[in-house]
């Protein structure tokens, strides 16, 4: 695959990014893309080795030597068709995905993977330059129909395959926009949400149909979807957040992440105050943050309150400090834990480690610093180290701490499906079907909080079990 010895005439070159002091102005994405002939160079790199860990490593089973060795060959199209062929939504992992493909390649061994995620990226953003993006209706209806609670990645993915097969799909989303995570979790100068919109356009034309502002279990009878669709996918996200137990929690500068980027992305769609933030405006401008929890949401928080103008931002962790760099002999071509640095810590933050924090200060009614104490890892358990006392000043604490599963009230209690011990809806990878006949779950849902990319995989391999259920055999892929 590409060029045979591409991985020995060229270095790993990631994408630019636009200057610091100058992508804080905006929430506009500020990658800056290969050029051609750069990117075909990174793409000559694929090694053509003898087993593709990069296959291992992405959820997708993305055909990645492949479409590498077309882009190697200038010839785009058919990259592009490789690479639609396991992915619904490239645009979208090309951005916000992790790349453990990356992590797995065979040249991760001296720290030199293929560019993957920057090939992917570029290749569907050609495509949709040149018009090869066009729906893909199908040429026959079944009659049968199917109700996909939940528009993030998985009921999107869910949606489009089941309709390709030729399934009446109507996609069921409580927000007043459908996307889910990816609309209102993810911010905007990480992915631009016309990335959606024209996928909710080519969706249409296939025969999908949106119902935003329509909870199922609230606004929408769950018993009426049993009886009015012959099968019903609940893709609804994980989205019970993680709660921070300490005195002074309830005081109302301590805000959960969620809240917080979701009044700046419907701010940056256009919409006024009454409704980007019906419960009152939120924003870092001119406040000491502190952002509780060191994963993505809490990096994307960091980057927004840095938009708003925050005084400082400091981001705590509770476990300790990974090492800079993973010990190959023993993780790879498995997922590493390392130290991570994403561009919004490079915008500038404070980040502490084994960190807890123990009380929130307050003074005239709301959040005046966060008192902490750092911790060891002891006999099994963490430990407070002696004398370690310290606080921090604080005017806004943002909880970032991830999710504990779905949201039982409304949609699961009407449903009355099983959970499993973990929370989330019990279905197995196989038939994704849940304790009650014709219910189908996928995505966060049922696996708990996960990444966009096991989202989309789960959501085609749910639409193959349901249209497998439905017709009694499938041609869609899992």
């Amino acid at each position: 695959m590409g060029k045979e010895t591409g991985f020995l005439e060229y270095d790993r070159v990631e994408r630019g990014y636009d200057d610091p002091a100058e992508r804080v102005t905006h929430y506009k994405e500020f990658v800056r893309p290969h050029p051609p002939e750069a990117l075909r160079q990174q793409a000559a790199r694929c090694m053509n080795c003898g087993i593709p860990y990069c296959h291992n490593g992405c959820p997708v089973n993305n055909i990645i030597p492949d479409w590498n060795h077309l882009v190697y060959e200038d010839d785009w199209k058919n990259a592009l068709a490789v690479l639609h062929s396991t992915n619904n939504f490239p645009e979208f992992t090309g951005r916000v995905c992790p790349a453990p493909c990356e992590a797995a390649c065979t040249l991760n061994i001296v720290d030199q993977p293929v560019t993957i995620k920057s090939i992917e990226c570029a290749i569907i953003d050609r495509g949709f330059r040149e018009g090869w993006v066009e729906p893909q209706p199908a040429e026959t209806k079944t009659g049968k129909s199917v109700a996909v609670v939940g528009s993030g990645p998985a009921g999107l993915a869910c949606a489009q395959q089941l309709a390709r097969a030729g399934h009446a799909v109507t996609v069921f989303e409580k927000s007043d926009r459908i996307g889910g995570l990816l609309r209102y979790g993810i911010p905007d100068f990480k992915m631009e949400k016309h990335l959606i919109n024209r996928r909710a356009v080519q969706m249409e034309a296939e025969g999908v149909q949106f119902r935003t502002s329509a909870e199922v279990g609230v606004e929408v009878s769950f018993q009426a979807l049993r009886d009015n669709f012959d099968s019903v996918v609940l893709a609804g996200g994980a989205e019970e957040p993680r709660r921070l137990d300490i005195p002074g929690s309830e005081l109302p500068g301590v805000r959960l992440a969620m809240e917080f980027l979701t009044q700046q992305n419907k701010r940056n769609a256009g919409d006024d105050e009454v409704r980007a933030a019906p419960r009152g405006t939120l924003t870092a401008r001119d406040k000491h943050v502190i952002v509780i929890g060191g994963g993505d949401t809490g990096s994307d928080c960091v980057g927004t309150s840095n938009r708003q103008g925050a005084k400082s931002v400091t981001q705590l962790e509770i476990m300790a400090r990974p090492p800079e760099r993973e010990d190959k002999a023993t993780t790879w071509p498995d997922w590493p834990l390392k130290l991570r640095t994403s561009s919004s810590h490079e915008e500038g933050a404070e980040r502490d480690w084994a960190v807890l924090t123990k009380r929130v200060v307050g003074e005239n009614g709301d959040v005046a610093g966060l008192e902490c104490v750092r911790i060891e890892w002891k006999d099994g358990k963490f430990e407070e180290v002696p004398g370690s006392e310290f606080t921090l000043p604080a005017d806004l604490i943002l909880l970032a701490m991830g999710f504990t599963g779905p949201r039982r009230r409304g949609l699961l209690d009407r449903a009355k499906v099983e959970l499993c011990e973990r929370g989330n809806v019990a279905a197995d990878t196989q038939r994704y079907l849940t304790s009650e006949r014709g219910v189908y779950s996928c995505g966060d849902m049922r696996r708990g909080q996960s990444l966009v990319v096991w989202a989309i995989r789960e959501g085609r391999q749910c639409a193959r079990a349901v249209d497998e259920a439905l017709m009694g055999t499938s041609e869609l892929p899992r």
